[in-house]
């Protein structure tokens, strides 16, 4: 039997209703593996993965509480990534009865009367490394280092981490992306050769986006893929045009497309987030306050980009600008509350949780396997069984690449070279630091390069699970909208069984619309794909037999009832379509 977070109950592998930011008041499966494993180990330095969303802060929390309790620390310090995160954990532990200061500043000296602890930043620490360092060393002290990855960015700040808390009596290092995209060690993570002789870091435990799904402690994303025509003049005066994503080209001429198609004078932008509002609009059918952020790469970009939803929807977004001291109190107004879109520069790419956040636009040119997993992370958080995901994209290689691989579990790699170039390991373009903020000088670098003419959009393919669904289609097309309207609540194996469903109708309206397949005999019925019809009504009858307690025999009948036709083994393709339909309309709720 498993226990609650302060004793009770067993618990399940993930609780239906999401609680207040970190205070879950059970534990889930792989909360309470991992606390077995630290309590049997007991021990100073403990690395946890966990993808976005599964629930570290529930799990420190945990730990934190523990330690307090049997007198093993008596102070906690918590590092985190920014200032918004500090509070966040501040809340969070206040919730579970730890009082830690987010206000404190290096000069302060000591934290305010009645805290056992402060929460600070990673550059805080690095300010001032022998202030916190004094600060360890008068108690006895749990660090729990969160997004412990940033420890790496600089020489500085890995150096400044080592000699504050080297003397903390535990250490409890916490991260959703445990790689980096540079070979800079991260403080007080082990590093273990592997047999090609390179040292990659070594997780005590880890828990994976996959097995988060398969738990349904994390949603199902739907990468939207969108491409299209894209035109632009060099700084030569050349003028270029190219498709967005197309194989055969260089990456200079890629990256140039991806910034057009970016650049919000176009109309490939406002189609996208269009089509991404239309998308919205599906879900909060059955998840109402469901929410929607746009990414976007600088400050003017942002603006534009909530002009345009503003257009759109008739509600003016909310806009996260990195030097908006409000910006904190702003994403925790939009997260308690119900309006559509917001729009950020980068900063909410990691860490800031807004679990009411389902669709998302990936509007930055930036393409680190990190940033991305952070970006995408936003999104996965989820509060009930049944909710999905859905992240607008470019069609570019970097980004299809990294959107059908987000299963892949990778370690942090010490030694390999920097110049190696496989799509998934290049080096970070800015200090994570500063990739949270807009770099003006930069920006307008970049921007100087080119000229952005027109662009277009097209709907190229949704991708999940690895796969690929969609043949390419015009915006706002029929093809288009099958994959816009899937339900908002569907869970992964359903979602996968949709988008199968629906390509194969798109390929048989195209085979039936084409003047070949016209003027040709009646076809002889396809014995392939009547199995795999037939292999995905089981599926779906399981689920709803699974869901209703009904036995599936039962459901067979019903079905044939409603929808008419023989047994499944007799029944044809229109048939045994009809019966997936009404389960997809039994699911969402309709009769």
């Amino acid at each position: 039997m498993t226990e609650t977070l302060f004793g009770g109950p067993s618990l399940p592998p993930a609780y239906p209703e999401r609680a207040a930011w970190g205070t879950a008041p059970k534990l889930r499966a792989w909360q309470q593996e991992a606390l077995d494993l630290y309590m049997t180990r007991n021990p100073k330095d403990f690395l946890a993965v966990a993808t976005p969303g599964a629930g570290k802060t529930t799990f420190a929390l945990r730990i934190a509480t523990t330690l307090l309790d049997s007198g093993v620390v008596n102070r906690i310090t918590i590092v985190a990534p920014t200032d918004h995160l500090k509070r966040q954990w501040a809340d969070a532990a206040a919730k579970v009865g730890v009082a830690i200061d987010p206000n404190f500043k290096n000069s302060d000296g000591q934290h305010g009367r009645g805290f056992v602890g402060v929460a600070v930043t990673y550059a805080q620490v690095a300010s001032k490394p022998m202030l916190h360092r004094a600060k360890t060393e008068a108690a006895r002290t749990l660090v729990i280092l969160d997004e412990i990855h940033h420890g790496g960015e600089a020489l500085s700040w890995g150096d400044g981490l080592r000699e504050a808390f080297d003397p903390a009596a535990r250490r409890l290092s916490l991260t959703g992306t445990p790689f980096r995209s540079d070979t800079s060690p991260i403080p007080f993570v082990e590093y273990a050769e592997d047999r090609d002789g390179i040292r990659r870091s070594k997780a005590d435990y880890t828990y994976g986006y996959g097995n988060a799904l398969r738990d349904h402690v994390v949603r199902p994303v739907l990468f939207m893929a969108y491409s299209g025509q894209m035109r632009w003049r060099t700084s030569a005066g050349d003028e270029m045009a190219a498709s967005l994503g197309e194989a055969a080209v260089t990456k200079d001429i890629t990256s140039q497309a991806w910034r057009t198609a970016l650049n919000p004078t176009g109309e490939w932008i406002p189609a996208v987030l269009a089509a991404a509002d239309k998308r919205l609009g599906e879900v909060r059918r059955t998840v109402p306050d469901a929410g929607g952020l746009v990414i976007a790469t600088d400050h003017d970009d942002a603006r534009a980009y909530a002009g345009q939803l503003k257009k759109i929807t008739g509600q003016s977004p909310t806009v996260i600008l990195s030097d908006d001291s409000k910006a904190s109190s702003k994403i925790e107004e939009f997260s308690a509350g119900d309006q559509r879109w917001m729009v950020a520069v980068r900063m909410v790419s990691e860490g800031v949780d807004v679990p009411r956040l389902s669709v998302g636009v990936y509007a930055t040119s930036t393409s680190t396997p990190l940033f991305f997993a952070q970006a995408v992370g936003r999104f996965v958080r989820a509060r009930k069984r049944g909710e999905t995901a859905s992240v607008f994209l470019p069609s570019v290689p970097p980004l299809m690449v990294l959107a059908n691989t987000m299963e892949a579990e990778r370690d942090h790699a010490l030694d390999r070279p920097e110049k190696d170039d496989d799509g998934l390991f290049n080096p970070e373009e800015n200090l994570m630091a500063e990739a949270n903020r807009e770099d003006k000088a930069s920006d307008e670098l970049t921007k100087g390069k080119f000229e952005a003419l027109d662009s277009q959009a097209s709907f190229d393919r949704v991708l999940f699970d690895g796969g690929e669904f969609g043949t390419g289609a015009d915006i706002g097309s029929d093809e288009e909208l099958d994959f816009l309207g899937i339900p908002g609540l569907l869970d992964a194996e359903q979602v996968g069984t949709l988008l199968r469903q629906r390509q194969h109708e798109q390929q048989s309206r195209k085979k039936r619309q084409s003047p070949l397949a016209a003027a040709a005999a009646p076809a002889v019925p396809d014995h392939r794909m009547l199995m795999d019809l037939r292999n995905e009504l089981a599926k779906n009858v399981a689920a709803w037999s699974a869901r209703t307690g009904t036995p599936h025999g039962v459901v067979h009948t019903k079905l044939r009832e409603v929808c008419g036709g023989p047994a499944v083994a007799q029944a044809n393709e229109e048939q045994l379509q009809a019966r997936l339909r009404k389960l997809q309309d039994w699911f969402i709720g309709r009769k």
